[in-house]
């Protein structure tokens, strides 16, 4: 019995953890996993219209230095960030059902927005996998992007909120 109940106050713990704006990051051998989730009290359309808005990005995310192109299915992107800013970032939008999910990325990995409707608002979560067979090569040179996920988070959500 105790053993369950340990188990159950570990299940909501990581519940509880998992949509309070902190990020996680689960590392393999082959691959890395960023996730952050947060309540945002807005309607999901207007979380969608800031994430799809390639030239008002970085006006409200402060993670982002520029975002060129069209975020659209099939279309290619750049986008530069505070995280590396000597670098530009070569992606594709691969995926997006409008108001619930969008999925961009390169060879090396790709990033999942998940828009889910909740009583007073979205639960917005991004979660970032990267990696590969050459990952264990270079791992060591990739920064931690748990602090930017939860800036990125935090953005997110007071610039959705304000625009209620």
């Amino acid at each position: 019995m105790q053993y369950f109940i340990t188990l159950l106050l570990l299940m909501s713990t990581i519940a509880s953890n998992a949509q309070d704006g902190k990020a996680t990051t689960a590392k393999k051998t082959f691959s890395r996993t960023t996730s952050i989730s947060i309540q945002i009290a807005a309607e999901p359309a207007t979380v969608w219209g800031l994430l799809t808005n390639a030239q008002d990005f970085p006006k409200w995310n402060s993670t982002v230095t520029a975002l060129d192109g069209t975020i659209a299915t099939g279309e290619k992107i750049q986008l530069k960030s505070t995280l590396a800013p000597e670098r530009t970032f070569k992606l594709k939008v691969k995926e997006m059902i409008p108001n619930q999910l969008m999925v961009w990325g390169d060879a090396m990995g790709k990033r999942t927005y998940t828009l889910e409707p909740s009583d007073g608002g979205t639960t917005f979560t991004m979660s970032e996998k990267i990696g590969g067979p050459l990952f264990p090569l270079f791992a060591g040179q990739i920064p931690d992007f748990d602090e930017t996920f939860e800036q990125f988070a935090s953005d997110l959500k007071t610039t959705a909120e304000a625009k209620n």
